[in-house]
């Protein structure tokens, strides 16, 4: 490889975003059936499957997309819905129909983002053919999304008459993504998309602790301080409807085999940032987390934590975070040594919303024994095995299929 290749591979590289939703793993060019309805909402837009039988809406199940980088991918997000479980089908087939939700840029800002789910309750509650209560929630980002419309909703004294909120892995207290990865993607010599997902607004309001990339700080960053204060003072819940949740991580504390402080992922080659090495997260002050170097421009940095608790390992569903780079790496040259692929992105308790993250004995807290009187939801499910993050399962679906309103 001459200087000229190296140069344009490691600037390459940042092409790669991480999903927050389900998506297929079908073959590229893959379409959803077509929707017997499409709306174009402010700020995003919709689809709408009927109830096997049913020419219009009757009873509505409001499902809102998640994070990633731009536009909503309907197609793509429709088809994951239906790969390992068809939950859609599993809808149509018990009578609800299905208003898929996505928006304009997946990055914006969540309140913005919730604005559009609002549009598309009260455009179900007008089109729908006699008084059925809805069903809304969404996946990962999307639960939180869905969250904040019926909360202000209700602040705002707009009724959204809709009996049942489910989040599916959303990240209620915070999401992660490994800080050695998010400097990763400042370290990378040019604009790239994994730079801008990592600093759009969904991520800033989303993730439990943020690398800035301007001060090469780790912190809460302001923006999820804002969205909180804005989430509080609309109630932070609504409380009309029945509020359930499901997880894709365990729930009796047990996370994926990942220990503290080893290498996750090493370019040990000599070309495309050779020696560049992340590590999974470890307790303690001013922890290594990642090695970084690159050749063009030739650049080194250290990259430290501290007072983090060991949050790879967590019990909660999976991002194949390391995996998707060490991919990346491979396809413009690199030699890379993965040897832990998959790690927690939305920890359990957050999904469930009933510790915080901060505390070692919360994060890895045996939450099956507890009560949902000692959270924020009504009812919860957390998968029985360790699963990837929104990973449509016949156990998870299947519970939430069975608390959907009865007539």
């Amino acid at each position: 490889m001459s200087g000229q290749q190296g140069e344009s591979a490691e600037q390459a590289i940042g092409a790669f975003t991480l999903a927050g939703s389900p998506q297929a793993t079908a073959a590229a060019g893959a379409a959803a059936p077509t929707a017997d309805e499409e709306w174009e909402l402010p700020g995003g837009f919709a689809r709408v499957y009927y109830a096997d039988g049913h020419r219009g809406i009757q009873r509505p199940v409001v499902m809102a997309d998640g994070f990633n980088h731009g536009r909503s991918d309907l197609d793509a997000l429709y088809l994951g819905l239906e790969e390992n479980f068809p939950l859609i089908g599993s809808l149509k087939q018990r009578g609800y129909d299905v208003v898929l939700l996505g928006y304009d840029d997946r990055g914006a800002s969540i309140l913005d983002n919730a604005r559009t789910a609002t549009a598309a309750i009260l455009r179900t509650i007008a089109t729908r053919a006699g008084n059925e209560p809805l069903v809304v929630g969404g996946f990962s980002m999307g639960g939180i999304v869905t969250r904040y419309a019926l909360a202000k909703m209700e602040h705002d004294r707009i009724d959204h008459q809709t009996a049942l909120y489910f989040s599916y892995d959303s990240p209620h207290r915070g999401a992660v993504i490994p800080i050695g990865l998010q400097a990763f993607a400042h370290f990378i010599p040019v604009a790239n998309n994994f730079a801008k997902q990592m600093n759009s607004s969904a991520a800033r309001q989303m993730l439990w602790r943020h690398y800035d990339s301007e001060r090469g700080t780790v912190g809460v960053d302001p923006e999820r301080e804002k969205f909180l204060e804005a989430l509080a003072a609309v109630g932070g819940w609504p409380l009309r409807p029945r509020r359930i949740a499901v997880a894709n991580g365990r729930g009796d504390g047990q996370g994926p085999q990942v220990p503290p402080g080893q290498t996750a992922l090493a370019s040990t080659g000599d070309r495309v940032y050779p020696g560049t090495t992340l590590l999974t997260q470890a307790e303690g002050h001013e922890v290594v987390v990642a090695e970084l170097k690159r050749l063009f421009p030739k650049a080194e940095k250290t990259i430290t934590t501290s007072g983090f608790p060991a949050l790879d390992g967590a019990p909660g569903g999976t991002l194949g975070s390391y995996r998707i780079l060490a991919s990346t790496l491979e396809k413009f040259g690199a030699t890379v040594d993965l040897r832990h692929p998959d790690v927690c992105f939305v920890p359990t308790v957050s999904a469930v919303a009933i510790r915080d993250l901060d505390r070692p004995e919360d994060l890895y807290a045996d939450v099956d024994s507890l009560s949902p009187e000692d959270g924020e939801v009504d009812e919860f499910l957390c998968s029985s095995e360790t699963t990837a993050h929104t990973a449509i399962t016949e156990e998870l679906c299947t519970w939430l299929l069975d608390r959907l309103p009865q007539r």
